[in-house]
């Protein structure tokens, strides 16, 4: 056996496409990846707020602002910082609107998310910071969940290794011509690698989940309030970003000879690190009766104000009048025979 035969059996295969025909319909694996990354994001948060004291459901109102302001904003922020993907000479501009095709900053999702869900917080009345301590831990997985995406797109990998643990790129093409080379939606030729790579994306999976576990604990241990627990988030997800942007080898815009994101990442981390120490002069934990969803506290009032009316109309006519009837100098016995003059 060949040197080369034998790393590429210790090697990591990609998977031969990415994108699968239903009919007229594709369904694109980042996609999906996407998808299950925000349900899971939800449904633990939701978890979460319970756990704090807050109202169930009310993750799930705010991520119907969140999720789509994130959305849009994971995209501006990867058109803004990969522009020329999209615009130059022998660029589609309509490309940027393509966000099944991959791609989303997760700084800018966090920023326009961060507007929407402070958007459904005024309107329940419940604080931002406190919702951000509870969704931090199920957005990181989140995003090692859409990592796999970058997976079965062949994507956000490193420079050749000859590490046990390296990704095989494949040459994929067009099926419907094979002589046009389709590295995103197309399908392998053969399961012979054109070069094995760093798995850059396995990396920062592996990366995020730690940082959820340590958010996790550390908020258990130390009851971290009033938004610490997602500047830890931040500051621990930034700090793993910053070494895995200095491997990345795809093209991206650099600033003073460091990519963008390398930079975008040394700032957050520093921010993050800051507004760790300084909120821990607001104090404990928030109270769990600050946390309780204004509208759910409406409707149990109004819901024991019609169980009141429910049951006094649902007492006996008679008991009612006898009651009403009764003397008040009734003796406790039911005796209410007056006293005798001079008895």
């Amino acid at each position: 056996m060949t040197t080369a035969s034998a790393v590429f059996l210790a090697s990591i295969p990609s998977p031969d496409r990415g994108v699968w025909q239903l009919g007229p319909f594709p369904l694109r694996a980042y996609a999906l990846c996407i998808i299950v990354g925000i349900i899971v994001a939800i449904w633990w948060g939701d978890r979460r707020w319970v756990q704090r004291g807050g109202s169930k459901g009310s993750i799930v109102d705010i991520a119907v602002f969140a999720v789509p302001f994130g959305l849009v904003g994971g995209r501006l922020y990867h058109v803004i910082t990969d522009n020329q993907l999209y615009f130059g000479e022998g660029r589609d501009p309509l490309r940027a609107l393509y966000i099944w095709d991959g791609g989303l900053g997760i700084w800018g999702a966090i920023a326009l998310g961060g507007v929407g869900a402070w958007i459904a917080c005024r309107r329940k009345g419940i604080p931002l910071p406190a919702v951000a301590d509870a969704v931090a831990p199920g957005i990181v997985v989140a995003q090692a969940i859409g990592r796999l995406g970058n997976y079965f797109n062949q994507e956000l990998y490193g420079g050749p290794t000859d590490l046990p643990w390296g990704l095989e790129i494949y040459r994929r093409v067009d099926p419907n011509n094979p002589l046009v080379e389709d590295p995103l939606n197309g399908v392998a030729v053969n399961n012979v690698p054109v070069e094995i790579v760093h798995p850059m994306f396995l990396y920062e999976l592996l990366w995020n989940l730690g940082v959820a576990l340590l958010v996790v604990w550390a908020d258990r241990r130390f009851r971290l309030g009033h938004g610490r627990a997602f500047a830890l988030y931040v500051a621990g997800y930034t700090a793993g970003r910053f070494w895995i942007e200095l491997m990345r080898t795809d093209q991206a815009n650099h600033i003073l000879g460091l990519r963008v994101n390398v930079w975008t990442s040394l700032i957050l981390f520093a921010g993050a690190v800051a507004y760790f120490i300084v909120a821990r002069r607001r104090g404990p934990r928030e109270e769990p009766e600050t946390l309780r969803d204004r509208d759910a506290d409406t409707e149990a009032a109004e819901d024991t104000d019609v169980t009141d009316n429910v049951e006094d109309s649902t007492e006996p006519a008679g008991e009612k009048e006898r009651h009403d009837d009764t003397p008040a100098d009734a003796t406790p016995g039911g005796d209410d025979r007056r006293a005798e003059p001079g008895a």
